[in-house]
């Protein structure tokens, strides 16, 4: 076995990626997911790899996943019979949400069903107060009772969110000690461990998640071990979390709710890799799949992150309208807009693409798998950006006549146009409102994309990124080497890391810099408790953010801080870090108003992988075309003969002039008008402007 020798694996909702590093060399391939049993696929891929590179299974070192399993399990209400015990007269906490309404004059508005129905809902007589003090103390014996109720209720998992249980929680283990010694094959999660944060309605509704899916988790977890063992793989699995580091296999089946973002976390870590490489301040992440699109702004070669966020949004650009969790997670805009994004003709008659997925079952019409509705990857097999004969390595054949048929029948009848013409509407549609998801992220944070790089992977991506920077007003691309599986590279890529929060109020009026840093170096120990599960030995570090804002506001901003400032805190460095970063996003301070402090983190983390930096290629002249083909410019509404070039073909310093599409195993860069292609020495495609 060697420990050089790693395996990253992205289960996503229509592929399953997997790429196996051995020493500097790397092998990959693309497998349709197995949604019945998705280690089928992960098993089948892995054998794919490992015979390209000559070793067996066994030899594998490490093993780094990330799935959508989570999610999908949550979009699809797929998960275990939960309940949810709370604090006497919040029951319906989860049902209530916030009382906001996303969408304030739709007077049909439709608000999302809880994960848990009232009558798995169960309430205990107890109260803790604001300030982590029992009003009521809990009974022993009434929680006896309850558990005797679960049990005849037939549940396999319990959910435990207790007013104020993140100051206190006392009442929430007593609880979970109780349900251990009646019912002990019951899965128990409690909101003090899986998010001890202030905010009933997203810490209950994330335990709620994280209970609901825990069961899945642990089956699925438990099958693919089994199953590694019986190919003679005997090496450590991680999982990949939200937040953009790695967890171990025990503490992702404990809280599989950090892995909901897991796939696309991944890819945000490929793309920051990336930009460090090129030393690029300011990046725009553009992730599309088979399912998804993921945008995500990367500074500093640093992901954006956030602690709350929202799963199955029935509003696709509506805040609000989804499921919020609140656990550790970069920030990122993820829509229905993937390869396999289903179109139809709304009563307006305009076309819609997504959210609904072909997924790999039966997939979009032209895999001739039994798919009749047109997705996104038949208009672009008809708009000439695809060979049907070497499509995903040549494994899976296309075929155009279903293609047209299903763009005839279900848009271009309705619409009265032909094949092509439905498949340059479905297109646009699919790149405009990806960059109308990127134009909405970016305003929310201050940013001009124009400023920004972008970076492009996932099987779709490199087909649709040179539009979206025509629409975007960005004049740099860069394709990197493997974008097909970047996810699954993302993860070799990334730190064994976990991070700790917990709410403790405080205003900076009454600060208080012993309980600070009594707090901040518990979290911290919590933390690093976490890493040393994954590697007793490594270097770990720790980063440290609060969350400030005035008096009276409703949201707070991440503020982060040195060890020093966090180890020795005073009111002072706090108060300047906040306005520094306060006017930074609004362009403004408040002056004369308390300020106040509500989250404090810390994020232990293994060093960084150190990058060598890309010194850029010298001009080699062209690179060889091996032919042309109609390639549809949607700019201009005209078809071009776009040359075709082999991507495995370029040396360094080759250059492509548009239009033209760069071919290569797992997915095809289209190249527009207007845009020259150069390779660079580490294989990147690094696309800019001309004139």
């Amino acid at each position: 076995m060697a420990a050089s020798v790693r395996l990253g694996v992205d289960i996503g909702g229509t592929f399953t990626d997997v790429v196996l590093e051995v020493g500097d060399a790397r092998h990959s391939t693309k497998v349709l997911t197995t949604y019945a049993a998705p280690e089928n696929a992960i098993i089948d891929g892995m054998k794919q790899v490992c015979a390209k590179a000559e070793i067996t299974p066994g030899e594998i070192g490490q093993i780094i996943h990330g799935t959508t399993l989570a999610t999908n399990a949550l979009i699809e209400r797929r998960g275990a019979k939960t309940a949810l015990i709370t604090t006497e007269g919040f029951r319906d906490v989860i049902e209530m949400r916030t009382e906001s309404r996303f969408e304030q004059y739709d007077l049909n508005l439709n608000l999302p069903e809880p994960l848990l129905p009232r009558q798995c809902r169960f309430t205990v007589a107890e109260r803790v107060n604001a300030k982590g003090e029992v009003m009521i103390p809990l009974d022993r014996a009434k929680v006896e009772t309850l558990a005797e109720k679960i049990a005849e209720g037939g549940y396999t998992s319990v959910a435990v969110g207790l007013i104020h249980s993140y100051l206190n929680p006392a009442h929430e283990e007593m609880v979970r000690e109780v349900l251990a010694e009646r019912l002990p094959d019951l899965s128990v999660s409690i909101s003090a461990e899986v998010s001890p944060q202030m905010r009933e309605y997203e810490r209950f509704n994330t335990v709620v998640a994280n209970a609901y899916i825990k069961p899945l988790m642990a089956s699925y977890l438990n099958r693919l071990e089994d199953r590694l063992k019986a190919e003679d793989v005997t090496c450590r699995i991680f999982l990949m979390h939200s937040g953009g580091g790695i967890i171990s296999l025990q503490n992702a089946a404990d809280f599989p709710v950090r892995l909901v973002e897991s796939g696309p976390a991944g890819g945000a870590v490929f793309a920051a890799h990336i930009a460090a490489r090129y030393g690029l301040e300011k990046v725009l992440s553009f992730d599309m799949g088979g399912t998804t699109a993921k945008i995500c702004l990367i500074k500093n070669q640093t992901p954006k992150t956030s602690r709350v966020f929202e799963v199955a949004r029935t509003y696709r650009f509506k805040k609000g309208s989804g499921m919020p969790i609140s656990i550790p997670v970069i920030d990122m805009v993820e829509i229905g807009a993937g390869g396999g994004s289903l179109a139809h003709v709304d009563a307006l008659r305009q076309i819609r693409v997504g959210p609904e997925s072909a997924g790999s079952e039966p997939g979009p019409a032209c895999y001739g798998r039994g798919g009749t509705r047109p997705a996104v990857t038949d208009a672009d097999l008809i708009l000439g950006k695809l060979d049907p004969e070497n499509f995903a390595g040549g494994s899976i054949p296309l075929h155009p006549e279903g293609a047209k048929t299903a763009l005839t029948e279900h848009l271009g009848t309705t619409l009265a146009m032909d094949a092509e013409e439905a498949a340059f509407g479905l297109a646009e549609v699919v790149d405009e409102n990806m960059a109308n998801a990127a134009r909405v992220h970016a305003v929310e944070n201050g940013e001009d994309l124009s400023e920004y790089t972008m970076i492009a992977f996932g099987g779709a991506a490199p087909l649709h990124a040179g539009r979206l920077c025509e629409k975007l007003g960005t004049d740099r691309l860069i394709v990197p080497p493997g974008a097909g599986v970047g996810s699954a590279i993302g993860f070799l890529r990334a730190p064994f890391s976990f991070e700790a929060n917990r709410s403790v109020y405080m205003k900076l009026s009454d600060f208080d810099a012993a309980a600070i840093a009594t707090l901040l170096q518990e979290l911290q120990r919590e933390a690093t408790n976490f890493v040393r599960t994954c590697d007793e030995t490594a270097k770990i570090l720790s980063e440290f953010k609060v969350y400030m804002r005035y008096a009276g506001q409703g949201w707070e901003i991440p503020i982060p801080l040195t060890e020093t400032q966090a180890m020795s805190p005073d009111a002072a460095t706090f108060l300047a870090r906040f306005e520094a970063e306060y006017e930074k996003l609004f362009g403004r301070v408040v002056t004369g108003m308390d300020v106040e402090i509500t989250v404090w983190s810390v994020n232990a983390t293994t060093p960084q992988e150190i990058v060598a930096p890309v010194t850029p290629a010298t001009d080699a002249g062209a690179a060889d075309a091996t032919t042309t083909r109609p390639l549809f410019d949607p700019a201009t509404a005209q078809n071009h003969d776009a040359a075709i070039v082999n991507r495995e073909a370029m040396t360094p310093g080759q250059t492509v002039r548009g239009p033209a599409v760069i071919v290569e195993a797992e997915t095809s860069i289209i190249l527009p008008p207007g845009r020259r292609a150069t390779c660079q020495p580490d294989g990147c495609i690094d696309i800019v402007k001309e004139g």
